[in-house]
């Protein structure tokens, strides 16, 4: 089963509900050599990482165990105008899919 990384609302229990129909069961870790980011498009805000190298720099975060299907409704509930899904390895060493800014290229 894939593993997707979450930073944001994907770890809210109602977004969960929504998006996946159950809640999920998810570990706690780490994003390596990523940076918070906020954007701001008109009156909404948007928490997102961006690749900066920083071997110090680590965005706390849970990564979830996800069925495919499951996979293609956060793809769904991730805006793709602000957001694009890339593979990551954490810092538990795990390779994880993690939505990302689609303005900037990533490592």
């Amino acid at each position: 089963m894939p593993l997707l990384f979450s930073y944001g609302t994907l770890q809210q229990e109602d977004v969960q509900r929504s998006t996946f129909g159950r809640l999920l069961d998810g570990q706690r870790d780490e994003l390596p050599r990523y940076e918070r980011m906020s954007v701001t498009i008109g009156d909404t805000g948007y928490a997102n990482v961006t690749f900066n190298g920083n071997e110090d720099s680590r965005v706390p975060g849970m990564v979830f165990e996800v069925t495919d299907a499951e996979l293609v409704s956060a793809d769904e509930y991730e805006e793709p105008a602000f957001y694009k899904r890339i593979v990551v390895v954490l810092a538990s060493g795990r390779r994880a899919w993690v939505y990302v800014s689609s303005t900037t290229s990533e490592a």
